[in-house]
């Protein structure tokens, strides 16, 4: 365990920046997407009416603004929805939700244990096409379509204290084989083969504990820095861990699949809606993880509005008039 330290005005800035953040976002975990919800509800889209549900996270609720914003300026009225977890849009997608701005890998997943149980073995690789090809006929039977994934990839990836990674010479994750950790991460990182499975089976780390903090929260940083957990969850594109004293660890064992951007669509939607195709592959197309990454810091770090810095890019990009 990392000894407590006294933090910088620097550090305190990018932790409280992040928790307006998911304060902002409407940060709950509720069982009724209705109550997460957010966003244009008035009426008034020439092309009807469309509902987008993402999950409440900073880079989430950033790219889901881009998503509304594109889909707006194409005519369309939107209804967004951010909540905890996959599994709680999910239960309405699609049917209620019409548009979820995926990862290949995560919903990939989520439909393959969904229908052949928490054991079932992975579909997906860090490739996203075989992926998708893989998950095709669960997306199939579900209907769902995924649209061309982004260049743009966002990995689960595990934090420890840049004190702590120096004074061990901690650079990867196996560096902590036969290490004995408590991990900080979202609630549904148990028996994942990219969260606590994988680092347990594929790097022989001693998981003794999960303390279900969430990914990349407040809580989650700070459990890493007070020295209540070893080891936190977040994304590979998180740009606030160097500003409160925290360092990533390489994935050099590769339990991470391929976790490109994509638009999944309800397929029933898109079939009536033919036109959000082209709207949303070109915002894929748009962003890579240079992009992406400084817009999300001007969102955690910043502490702008994810739709202020969603539209101005946008803007600047030419995806919206």
């Amino acid at each position: 365990m990392t000894a407590q330290r006294t933090r910088s005005p620097r550090r305190l800035l990018a932790s409280a920046a992040v928790l307006s953040l998911v304060v902002l976002a409407g940060a709950c975990a509720g069982d009724d997407l209705s109550s997460d919800e957010a966003g244009n509800d008035d009426g008034g889209g020439s092309q009807g009416s469309v509902t987008l549900a993402s999950q409440n996270f900073g880079e989430a609720a950033l790219v889901t603004a881009m998503y509304a914003e594109v889909l707006e300026d194409a005519g369309y009225n939107v209804t967004t929805k951010l909540v905890g977890s996959r599994a709680v849009y999910m239960e309405e997608f699609p049917g209620e939700v019409d548009v979820v701005p995926e990862y290949v890998a995560g919903i990939s997943d989520y439909l393959n244990t969904s229908a052949d149980g928490a054991d079932a073995e992975p579909i997906t690789t860090n490739d996203a096409a075989e992926s998708i090809d893989a998950a095709q006929p669960l997306l199939d039977d579900a209907g769902i379509t995924l649209l061309e994934p982004s260049e743009a990839t966002s990995q689960n990836a595990y934090f420890v204290t840049t004190e702590r990674a120096e004074a061990e010479e901690l650079t990867a994750l196996s560096d902590l084989e036969g290490e004995k950790v408590v991990l900080a991460a979202a609630p549904d990182c148990e028996g994942r083969d990219d969260c606590e499975k994988g680092l347990a089976e594929t790097y022989g780390i001693d998981v003794t504990e999960l303390l279900p903090l969430g990914f990349g929260s407040p809580q989650t940083y700070q459990a890493v820095i007070d020295g209540e957990a070893d080891l936190g969850q977040s994304g590979t594109l998180d740009g606030t861990l160097e500003s409160q004293g925290l360092v990533l660890l390489e994935d050099d064992r590769g339990i991470q699949p391929a976790q490109n951007l994509v638009p999944a669509v309800s397929s029933e939607f898109l079939d009536a809606n033919p036109d959000v195709q082209d709207r949303l592959e070109g915002l894929m197309g748009a962003l890579d993880n240079e992009t992406l990454g400084d817009l999300i810091a001007r969102v955690t770090v910043d502490r702008e509005k994810p739709e202020d810095v969603a539209s101005e890019w946008l803007q600047e990009q030419g995806l919206v008039s």
